[in-house]
């Protein structure tokens, strides 16, 4: 559903020959197309399915953030807005992220669901996180609220 989606918009962009927005959805099309030749090996071989590419988009994201702080820092603000140009575009094919407050609410939801009571317990945490809300968390900031409130 989430290829079908971005292959439409490739479709629109290239009509409307918007070249920022082509050439974003032409890296998010090879990255896909990446991770598909990458899956081969697995059993089912069909390609990476939704959560894969959802993962996949936040991971080249989080690549544009460091390359836009870089840029920023040495002074190439042009290279730097471009960058935030593809972030945009990207996060357009991933759900609403979450704030700060129902980032709490989900943390303290999974630990009861999971039954954590200590850091041995965090790696079961983040996986109940991940499946529920992959696309929408920053796991990064997720991992040391979750650390904070096991340590308590």
């Amino acid at each position: 559903m989430l290829r079908q989606k971005i292959d439409e918009e490739f479709k629109i962009a290239m009509k409307s020959r918007d070249p920022v927005r082509l050439s974003t959805l032409r890296l998010v099309r090879a990255a896909i197309t990446q991770a598909d030749i990458a899956a081969r090996g697995a059993e089912d071989g069909g390609g990476v399915d939704d959560p894969a590419i959802m993962a996949l988009l936040q991971k080249m994201i989080k690549q544009r953030e460091d390359s836009a702080t870089l840029y920023e820092s040495g002074g190439r603000i042009e290279l730097c807005e471009r960058e935030r140009e593809e972030i945009v575009i990207i996060r357009d094919f991933l759900p609403k992220a979450m704030d700060a407050g129902e980032v709490d609410a989900a943390i303290r939801a999974a630990v009861e669901e999971t039954g954590a009571t200590s850091l041995k317990d965090m790696g079961a945490v983040m996986a109940h996180l991940r499946g529920k809300y992959l696309g929408q968390m920053d796991f990064g900031q997720a991992s040391k609220k979750i650390k904070a409130a096991l340590s308590a």
